[in-house]
């Protein structure tokens, strides 16, 4: 009497867990650009509050917020913006007069955050303000053309780039000093720039792991 041969087991079904974090995947990848838009909403939101903090004397709290930033920043006061001052962008010598050091150590001057007479440092400098606003502004305007708009060609990029490069790079080796304007207007461009290159790739990958997730669910069941 032969034994008959034994069957392969049969396809599990996936268990909750999987099924959950399957959801979360897809569930991501479908509205990545909302998650996007308001982890850069925050970001370049967040250093703003420091400035309110101060100005109601929640100091505590404000510290925390330029501490934080120090770290991704150089926060130097004459390139920043200031709230609740006489002026949006004080001038150095408005800033010395306000209470920063008029020491040429960058450490003591960036450590100044403001004063009543200047008003409070925005916990991000101008330019990395303007670039990360950009990214934010274009990426709410990319949700309305994103099934139109595709990637900007790298060269056209690289022209996007020159304008930051030659005012950053000259500040840098001392050759000239940029301005709040300049260094607004070329971190917008590329912040702008940057979104119109990555999102459209973006926006393809998510849509290859929709694919792949929905096929591979589909085969488990």
């Amino acid at each position: 009497m032969t034994t008959p041969a034994p069957q392969p087991p049969s396809s599990l079904p996936p268990s909750r867990a999987t099924a959950q974090a399957t959801n979360f995947v897809i569930g991501f990848a479908r509205h990545w650009l909302i998650f996007f838009n308001l982890a850069w909403l925050i970001y370049v939101a967040t250093p703003f509050l420091a400035a309110i903090f101060m100005e109601i004397d929640w100091t505590a709290q404000a510290q925390v917020i330029y501490l934080l930033y120090s770290y991704l920043c150089h926060q130097l006061p004459d390139h920043s913006y200031f709230l609740f001052g006489p002026t949006f962008v004080p001038q150095e010598a408005e800033l010395i007069a306000g209470g920063m050091s008029d020491s040429a150590n960058l450490f003591a001057q960036r450590s100044f955050i403001g004063s009543p007479e200047v008003g409070w440092k925005v916990a991000l400098c101008q330019r990395d303000v303007a670039i990360y606003a950009a990214v934010f502004v274009t990426g709410v305007l990319y949700g309305l053309v994103r099934n139109r708009m595709r990637p900007l060609p790298f060269k056209y990029y690289l022209l996007f780039l020159i304008p930051i490069a030659i005012d950053g790079g000259t500040q840098l080796i001392g050759w000239r000093e940029s301005n709040w304007f300049l260094r607004t207007v070329t971190g917008a461009l590329f912040g702008f720039a940057s979104v119109w290159l990555a999102y459209p790739y973006v926006e393809d990958a998510m849509a290859d792991i929709i694919s792949e997730e929905q096929a591979r669910v589909a085969g488990l069941r």
